[in-house]
């Protein structure tokens, strides 16, 4: 066994454990979750996954569904206390897309950049890779354990979700997942996954949120006043940087008293996750990649810098931007 895994499975041993993922969790979360779940048990260590929020995806639950895989919202863990042990993965406390849960967060396994140090994790992993899938599926191909075409299927799923197959994130420990993975999973399911991702129902409020976008200066504005899921405003800016004159996109919509974001980045030099981290300083809270990012912010400390919401963030966005810009030219 490696020292990594060792020192996780040491932490972990003698204690009630929860697998914390984000919340809304998407593929690579989920996945995640799923093949660590697995893998400790493997090891003697039984777990329960966990998340706040729904699946809100179609092809995601048919994963679930597929699968078999347990997963519990916080509303029902009844039985957490203060004693019990919580890993996040694909996700860090602290975050605003994870909620503080009862349990005490110990361990840590996360392809996402530290904005907010921890102290109190026990065990952390974090490594700039593609997608946690990639760092799970590696615990197994380290520490030679077998893998089931389920976990394989599910973990792959993750690799090319949040990689946007593979053209975003890439580095070459995901490409030696993926060659690792390959022979074990099933392809046709990943299609069926795959051809899932855009919902019949959803056509209309995409054309509708098209109608919505602003373009200044090559960066993309889009404003979706009515209730969407966190991964709608994800798809929608991932649309908005296909468009030939747009290399930075932020999208945005009303959620919890405040707005949550979803932002994409062309170019490394405009770090996306800093980018929205600095935007949002002093009304909320943002992190993650080079290239796609999220956020939230309060209405009530929105409201007071400007009350035009839309003219009043970009603002924040574009002053973050040009300054950035104009430092690295």
């Amino acid at each position: 066994m490696t020292q990594e895994l060792q020192e996780l499975i040491s932490v972990l041993k003698g204690h009630r454990v929860y697998i914390q993922t984000h919340n809304f969790p998407d593929p690579d979360a989920i996945a995640s979750a799923y093949g660590l779940q697995v893998l400790l048990e493997h090891f003697g260590v039984i777990t329960i996954i966990c998340h706040h929020g729904v699946v809100e995806r179609a092809a995601t639950m048919d994963m679930v569904f597929e699968f078999k895989i347990d997963m519990t919202t916080d509303n029902d863990l009844i039985y957490m206390s203060a004693n019990d042990y919580i890993v996040n993965v694909d996700s860090q406390k602290g975050n605003a897309n994870i909620r503080d849960l009862i349990g005490k967060e110990v361990a840590v396994i996360d392809h996402h950049p530290v904005f907010t140090e921890i102290d109190d994790y026990k065990f952390k992993d974090i490594r700039m890779v593609g997608s946690c899938s990639t760092i799970i599926a590696d615990y197994f191909r380290q520490n030679n354990v077998e893998m089931t075409e389920s976990v394989a299927t599910a973990l792959l799923y993750g690799l090319k979700c949040d990689t946007h197959n593979f053209t975003r994130g890439v580095k070459s420990l995901d490409v030696e997942i993926f060659s690792y993975l390959f022979p074990y999973a099933n392809h046709q399911l990943i299609r069926r996954f795959q051809s899932g991702e855009i919902l019949y129902s959803e056509v209309n409020a995409l054309a509708d949120s098209l109608k919505r976008v602003e373009i200044v200066d090559g960066v993309a504005f889009a404003f979706l006043d009515f209730p969407c899921p966190d991964a709608f405003i994800a798809m929608i800016s991932d649309f908005l940087m296909q468009i030939d004159v747009v290399y930075f996109s932020v999208v945005f919509t009303h959620r919890d008293n405040g707005f949550k974001f979803s932002v994409r980045s062309e170019f490394d030099e405009l770090d996306a996750g800093r980018i929205v981290s600095d935007a949002l300083i002093g009304i909320g809270s943002g992190g993650g990649h080079k290239s796609m990012a999220g956020g939230y912010a309060s209405e009530e400390k929105l409201s007071r810098i400007g009350t035009d919401y839309s003219k009043t963030i970009q603002h924040l966005f574009l002053n973050i931007i040009r300054s950035k810009y104009h430092n690295e030219k």
